[in-house]
């Protein structure tokens, strides 16, 4: 990854709490709780799951750029979902812990050199080493696919 490419993902990274908040502010009650399916997330999970895996996103850079030999543990994000309280919490304080612990986040990522890129940390799911620039790769796109998900699911909610 060039130093220009980084820039641009760190750039989208930082631009994500923004996206979500687009999708998901003055959302009502009903919406935000709309599930396609049983097994399917509503917006307040998916929100939920933003504000923790932020954390977790966090924790696992800050493993790959600071410790030796790192590795992952595993999470079982409709686990979280279901055992975390996701339905008990607002709309508003998911949004907001989510952009808190990034732009924290978006401040270590801002300071890395070119060399840290291929420091990671072992995934004992993937059976490898993942570096930082997969997971900044990672990062870049999870807020927008989210946020493409919340706007699904108020149509849905919307037909329903």
């Amino acid at each position: 990854m060039t130093d220009h490419e980084l820039r641009e993902k760190i750039d989208a990274i930082e631009r994500g709490p923004a996206l979500i908040a687009t999708a998901a502010t003055g959302v009502d009650d009903r919406t935000l709780r709309y599930k396609p399916a049983p097994d399917k997330w509503c917006i307040l999970e998916i929100l939920g799951h933003l504000a923790d895996i932020e954390v977790l996103y966090g924790y696992r850079m800050r493993q790959m750029i600071a410790d030796r030999e790192p590795a992952i543990a595993p999470i079982d994000q409709d686990h979280w979902a279901r055992n975390l309280g996701y339905l008990e919490g607002s709309a508003s304080e998911f949004m907001a812990a989510h952009q808190a612990a990034r732009r924290a986040n978006v401040r270590l990522l801002r300071r890395l050199k070119p060399a840290d890129l291929q420091k990671g940390a072992f995934h004992p799911e993937k059976g490898r080493k993942v570096t930082l620039e997969e997971l900044i790769g990672m990062m870049s796109g999870h807020d927008p696919n989210h946020a493409g998900q919340i706007e699904r699911l108020k149509q849905q909610a919307k037909a329903a």
